[in-house]
């Protein structure tokens, strides 16, 4: 059992709008279109992968710092720490996006890696 009402097990979709006025205009866009689509939607699970990476949420339990201040509070310092450009955040979306539909075609897991900023 998670302490915190805003604590889920991974990066729960329901975030995604209060990310939106983080960054520039670049995310503000990705923010706007994902969150157009349905919670099933490639674009969507594709963004909960990257934020997944983004946020180490495979690393987090019931009893660490970040599951204590909740998802909102983690997934928010993630992106307005994040060091890279927007446009870097924008190709790890599509990196996931890439990763989800490989996924659904043929079983592959994704990776666990988020790309580094400024690692190519």
């Amino acid at each position: 059992m998670l302490y915190q009402r805003d604590a889920d097990i991974l990066f729960p979709s329901r975030v995604t709008p209060l990310l939106r006025d983080l960054r520039g205009r670049t995310w503000q866009n990705l923010i706007d279109e994902v969150a157009r689509q349905s919670d099933v939607s490639p674009a969507r699970l594709a963004f909960g992968l990257m934020m997944i990476r983004l946020n180490g949420c495979l690393t987090c339990d019931a009893d660490s710092y970040r599951a204590m201040q909740g998802c909102t509070f983690c997934s928010q310092q993630a992106v307005m720490r994040y060091k890279g450009a927007d446009a870097e955040l924008v190709k790890a979306f599509e990196q996931a996006h890439l990763d989800i539909r490989r996924w659904q075609e043929s079983g592959q897991l994704p990776s666990r890696e988020q790309p580094q900023p400024g690692v190519k």
